[in-house]
């Protein structure tokens, strides 16, 4: 006997996943130059050098036993303290190791936070649009995921919703902002706002509602957005991280939980993503690019690239009729559809354009675009774009 819901999420890919693998399928066949994937976020531009040249430094210099052996289960000592000297230059954050838990990417870091504050009957509150595998990290911690509607005008929050929504069984509310799909950036006007209903509702129901920020896209902001550094604004915060992004280093599976001390007095919370994460098995994270990514943890790839994409996309796409907000981050457009979203991506596909419906975000009429392609693809793509607005006109 085993259980259904592990076997059903093994057999049933992410909608993500499934285009990512048919456009290598239909690359086989029509040839990969005539396949437009934006479907997957995956990293197109190179890391920093200084990745490269740090890990081959390390390679060559460093004791190889110590080097790939195990390090401590919350990550090595000197590469937390880097972690948090980063922090206090770039945020003035008070930061120190034992206040780090290096963990296996995002992923690693949400599953530790969410399994260590759940209880039975505790609530999470997610905002829409969202990203789809925070369904499946909540669920499984046997809480429920409590869903805001979408504020599509530019995917701030509906605080009305969201006011209604807090009840006493809320045990903490994600934010991801720059956001995965939308691009948004939460403004400081948003974050002002959230924290003082949560003190609010934290008083109220005599326990703290966490937040759980989840920031792997925080250095990939365009001109005229910044992202606020939701710890300076709100006492119970846990900042879940992941280099992947910032140092196009995916594969390397490396990030982090930086739980504040101001989120640790009231309960022990750093332990408790310890043991959860001990629980999940995510321990000791792989160590020779925990002492990489320390080292370069102030360092961003070369954004450029991504900037010029979503100029080019947004343009493209307003030719077509086509409306989007623009993001402020992330290299993810979410343009409204003309027509359902999902018959808009069967549309596309019949194309060989990949595009993600955006019902899977939960905010339907809507798609993701990935555009952390080659600029060469976008100009290529751009035709394929106006054929489908103009047969989804015609119905």
């Amino acid at each position: 006997m085993l259980s259904e819901k592990s076997v059903q999420l093994g057999t049933a890919r992410s909608v993500i996943r499934e285009l990512f693998e048919y456009g290598k399928m239909r690359a086989a066949v029509v040839g990969a130059e005539n396949v437009f994937d934006f479907s997957i976020g995956n990293p197109s531009v190179q890391p920093p050098a200084e990745v490269n040249a740090e890990a081959i430094r390390l390679l060559a210099e460093s004791d190889p036993v110590a080097m790939h052996g195990y390090t401590s289960a919350q990550g090595d000592p000197v590469a937390r303290q880097m972690i948090a000297d980063s922090l206090n230059r770039r945020f003035s954050a008070g930061a120190a190791p034992e206040d780090l838990y290096i963990s296996t990417g995002a992923a690693g870091a949400l599953c530790g936070c969410l399994h260590g504050l759940a209880c039975q009957g505790d609530e999470f509150v997610v905002f829409a649009p969202y990203f789809p595998e925070y369904k499946v990290f909540i669920e499984k911690t046997g809480a429920a995921m409590r869903l805001i509607p979408p504020d599509t005008k530019g995917f701030q929050i509906d605080f009305e919703a969201l006011a209604a929504a807090l009840n006493p069984h809320t045990k903490a509310v994600l934010v991801n902002s720059p956001n995965n799909p939308s691009g948004a950036v939460y403004s400081e006007e948003t974050v002002r706002r959230l924290s003082a209903l949560l003190l609010e509702r934290s008083k109220e129901y005599g326990h703290p509602i966490y937040i759980i920020s989840d920031e792997p896209y925080r250095e990939i902001v365009y001109e005229g957005y910044s992202v606020p550094w939701i710890p300076a604004f709100y006492p119970y915060t846990l900042v879940c991280y992941s280099f992947s992004k910032s140092l196009s280093v995916p594969g390397e599976r490396l990030g982090y939980v930086y739980v504040p001390k101001s989120a640790n007095t009231e309960e022990p919370v750093y332990a408790a993503v310890a043991g959860a994460s001990r629980a999940l098995g995510y321990v000791s994270a792989p160590s020779l690019f925990q002492r990489v990514c320390a080292r370069c943890a102030d360092l961003t790839a070369d954004i450029s690239v991504y900037a010029e994409n979503r100029r080019l996309l947004l343009e493209g796409l307003e030719k077509c009729g086509i409306e989007c907000v623009e993001p402020g981050g992330t290299f993810y457009l979410f343009p409204r559809t003309i027509g359902n979203d999902l018959a808009f991506c069967e549309i596309a596909k019949s194309q060989d354009l990949l595009i993600v419906p955006g019902t899977g975000f939960g905010c339907p009429d809507h798609v993701r675009i990935s555009y952390c392609v080659p600029t060469e693809r976008i100009l290529r793509a751009l035709p394929a774009f106006a054929r489908c607005a103009e047969l989804a006109r015609k119905g």
